[in-house]
């Protein structure tokens, strides 16, 4: 039997399983609301697909295909940003009385859904430390947990969970498991494959790459969680455009060769920053200086363009004066773009839920986040050191 070509190839040929016919490269865009069938017999036969705009015409189609084969999953849904794909599981699979635990580190706008939306809807969130050891997290489930949330670089701070450890307790516990696997981005790490039940992914991010879509998806392997899944989004009228869906699929053709890139660089970086007096401590999982440097390393096949950095400075307002000395990074949110990108972590840092009583380490200093993208790491290197005045 003749070896199957690599994901790489897999996810950028232009031929394979295609007909061998004169026709377009990339898929075409597909638009449309109204769908004309042939006869009157089939109108309201719901087994034919599609039947309508909103279950997805030609172009949303490939875009799911593609994100299935990136997380090896069954199946794979489309939603209108990553934050409707982090929240329609929540939708799905909770109701009023249940609990679910959330890592502490988890990205801000997920607990804001939570501490408001579903919060009104009765059901309970309860945060937990990044830290915690599989055993420890499972102990903190009562009969009501009936979903985990784990996010693995944890958003800001960087912290490691062991995913699969989690997932194998709570799945023997009949819990489900949600992993926000953006940083991963379906290439450095395949949560599904290591037990988790739903992977949802930002393709505003990595898959995207240029910064002009916002569009999520979420993947799963069960049939059972998949038409609760497709219920949800029909029930919830969430659509993704034929427009956000082509430029997705585009992306994931240079997915891999962008993200190495974006990887590479920022490792670079963050190993010259390792070296600065100015730094108190440089926050990156792929350096062995990070605690949860080994689980990383088991569990992903590299890192991306994400790290954290910890100045000797006075909190915020030296953050600030520093991000407003760079000339390279621009300043602004998300990342997985071609572009270089840096913000002040501080205050978002500070919006987390109290767990203990002891000081925050990523409080000491003046926190900064930085996205590397895909410009030369030696003039990054040159613009970051031009902006160290600031810490002298």
């Amino acid at each position: 039997m003749p070896n199957l070509p690599k994901e790489t190839t897999r996810l950028t040929s232009a031929t394979l399983g295609r007909p061998n016919s004169r026709r377009a490269v990339n898929t075409a865009v597909e638009r449309g609301s109204t769908v004309l069938f042939e006869n009157a017999e089939v109108l309201y036969n719901d087994d034919i697909k599609p039947t309508y705009g909103t279950d997805g015409l030609s172009t949303q189609n490939e875009l799911c295909r593609l994100i299935a084969e990136l997380e090896v999953a069954q199946e794979a849904f489309i939603l209108p940003s990553g934050l409707a794909a982090l929240t329609l599981p929540m939708f799905a699979f909770l109701s009023a009385g249940d609990e679910i635990l959330v890592v502490n580190s988890c990205y801000r706008p997920v607990r804001r859904f939570l501490d408001t939306q579903m919060k009104r809807f009765g059901v309970i969130t309860r945060y937990y430390e990044p830290r915690l050891s599989p055993e420890e997290v499972l102990a903190l489930a009562t009969p009501q947990t009936k979903m985990i949330y784990v996010e693995s670089p944890g958003s800001l701070t960087f912290d490691i969970q062991d995913i699969p450890g989690i997932a194998k307790l709570a799945k023997a516990r009949g819990i489900l498991t949600l992993c926000d696997n953006t940083y991963g981005a379906g290439v450095l790490f395949k949560p599904l494959a290591h037990g988790v039940d739903l992977s949802m992914q930002a393709l505003t991010k990595y898959v995207g790459g240029h910064s002009d879509v916002l569009i999520g998806s979420v993947s799963v392997n069960d049939p059972k969680l998949a038409k609760g899944l497709h219920d949800a989004i029909k029930a919830w009228g969430f659509f993704t455009s034929a427009d956000e869906s082509y430029l997705a699929s585009r992306g994931i053709r240079s997915l891999h060769l962008r993200l190495k890139q974006s990887g590479d660089s920022a490792l670079k970086i963050a190993k010259w920053l390792e070296g600065r007096p100015e730094v108190l401590k440089v926050v990156h999982p792929a350096l062995e200086s990070h605690p949860g440097h080994e689980i990383f390393k088991r569990d992903f096949t590299g890192a991306n363009g994400l790290f954290m950095v910890l100045f000797k400075g006075n909190g915020d307002k030296d953050s600030q004066a520093f991000l407003n000395k760079l000339k390279l990074f621009g300043l602004g949110f998300s990342w997985g773009g071609y572009e270089s990108l840096a913000t002040n972590s501080e205050p978002q840092i500070r919006g987390r839920t109290r767990l203990s009583d002891e000081p925050d380490p990523y409080l000491q200093g003046s926190a900064v986040r930085f996205y590397v993208g895909l410009e030369d790491p030696d003039d990054l290197i040159a613009d970051i050191e031009q902006a160290l005045s600031v810490f002298s």
